[in-house]
């Protein structure tokens, strides 16, 4: 069974879904910029969430919004002098080449805030007539102070609220109020600023409002899951759950998932701090996707993200072995050697085929297992990495021995490990990316540069002994000590 920590209860509880089709919203992004790596951190998670309760057999309709209309998208326009559909448009465009290019499955639906503006006005008006909203010169907010469930999410004492958390009030929005607390769910229209009809006069939708909206359109009134980073708790949740509850007096979401935040080298990530960083950048600068993806899922979804060079560099270097496990093949069809059993006159030992089926039987479920503790993807890596070595060390033998053989019973062993791992490397959206290795050095070389790094360790000058290891890895080689006198390599 899948036990999810619920932020709503601060437990965790054993999923159920409402019906055989799973219903998850997950917040999606103001559409004014490139996508950075807190998007990729939350994005990444919430697949494998819905990677993994398709392959429990789960049906899911997965939504996600895009805020389309929003002040800093107004003032990216300003500054670009262009419309505020332009600036949305080419920002919609660039967040699915990001998310295509970390192997995200695309969702369901993704509804805008802008082709949302009628059901936004219906719930307004629902809010309004049952006393939770008060409408001011053109401006409608909600009455927090009225609803007495307010801060159930968040576990906030209202008076102790950060009401402006996300800096989006105003000074005139707040003199308007009729509590600090109340927040806008429609707002008259401003000079020179995109407006649509509503029974206020002109005007755009409040930021909380457009979710609430779209989950009742695309889901209905209570979903299984809602989805969205810690930092959306408080406010932005907290007045989902207040708006929705309040117009159609049932629970919106049964379980609420956050994930973490995203520091980079220790300190949160920030335009500030200069240390903020789109997946764009950090792609463009050699990390390959599914390493990035790889390193998001060494951490629990929950717990803080450090980007670190290291721990970058790290991942790198982890998932290019599982990697060369998943290009098993090209490394092995070059050759033309196949690990197909010829049923005529080959047959896999009864006793050995039970012992590999039940050794990967229990990985699956160690696997399973891991995902089901609350989605616990390192856990679940570490029986990926198990599954490569075998395949791995294979393909360092199948290069250093010419005309290795290979029985019938190593052929039903690696067939079916790869055979898993590639299944299981799907739930977790990991997929084999080409290897391109130019091998510039040759054996003569190779054993050129072993013999001077064996004498620079019999000397005890370590820092040249790594440095040739780094040198011949760059190169594609890899350097396997066996002894302190023998070290024997293999390309990479």
């Amino acid at each position: 069974m899948i036990k999810l920590f619920n932020t709503l209860s601060k437990n965790v509880e054993v999923f159920k879904p409402i019906d055989e089709v799973v219903k998850i919203y997950c917040c999606g992004v103001t559409v004014y910029d490139l996508c950075h790596l807190g998007h990729a951190r939350s994005y990444i998670s919430w697949d494998v969430l819905r990677r993994f309760l398709i392959y429990k057999n789960y049906k899911v309709k997965f939504v996600q919004n895009f805020t389309d209309i929003d002040d800093k998208i107004l003032k990216r326009a300003r500054e670009e002098n262009c419309s505020m559909q332009e600036v949305s448009q080419k920002n919609i465009i660039e967040f699915h080449k990001d998310m295509d290019s970390l192997g995200i499955m695309r969702p369901d639906s993704m509804p805008t805030a802008t082709n949302s503006i009628l059901s936004i006005v219906e719930l307004i008006k629902i809010l309004e007539s049952k006393g939770y909203a008060y409408s001011v010169d053109g401006d409608v907010y909600y009455s927090v102070l009225k609803n007495k469930n307010y801060g159930q999410l968040s576990n906030q004492n209202i008076q102790e609220q950060n009401v402006n958390q996300q800096g989006r009030i105003s000074v005139t929005e707040k003199s308007k109020k009729e509590a600090p607390q109340d927040f806008a769910l429609w707002k008259n229209a401003k000079a020179n600023e995109p407006s649509f009809n509503s029974p206020w006069g002109q005007g755009r939708p409040g930021w909380h409002i457009e979710c609430s909206a779209m989950v009742k359109d695309e889901l209905g009134e209570t979903i299984d899951i809602h989805l969205g980073g810690s930092d959306l708790i408080f406010p932005h949740h907290e007045n989902e759950i207040a708006q929705s509850e309040s117009a159609n007096n049932k629970k919106l979401a049964n379980y609420w998932l956050h994930n973490g935040m995203v520091n980079v080298n220790g300190q949160k990530m920030s335009k500030s701090l200069k240390n903020f960083t789109t997946i764009r950048d950090l792609l463009e600068s050699g990390t390959s996707p599914m390493a990035l993806r790889y390193f998001v899922l060494t951490v629990n979804y929950r717990k803080p993200l450090d980007f670190t060079d290291e721990a970058l560099k790290s991942a790198s270097e982890a998932w290019k072995n599982i990697n060369v496990a998943l290009s098993f093949f090209d490394f092995t069809k070059k050759e033309n050697l196949s690990i197909e059993v010829n049923e005529t006159n080959e047959f896999v030992e009864e006793t050995y085929k039970d012992m590999i089926n039940y050794e990967i039987s229990q990985k699956k479920i160690k696997f399973t297992n891991a995902l089901n503790n609350d989605l616990n993807t390192a856990g679940a890596i570490a029986i990926i990495y198990e599954l490569a070595k075998p395949l791995k060390n294979f393909i360092n033998q199948f290069q250093r021995i010419k005309n290795l053989e290979i029985n019938t019973n190593e052929k039903f062993h690696l067939r079916e490990t790869l055979k898993t791992l590639e299944e299981l490397t799907d739930v977790l959206g990991l997929k084999k990316e080409a290897i391109i290795i130019e091998n510039k050095i040759n054996e003569d070389q190779i054993q050129s540069l072993i013999n001077k790094r064996l004498l620079a360790k019999k000397e005890k000058d370590y820092a040249e002994a790594d440095k040739i290891r780094n040198s011949l890895k760059e190169k594609g080689v890899e350097l396997i000590d066996q002894s302190p006198e023998l070290t024997t390599w293999v390309r990479i």
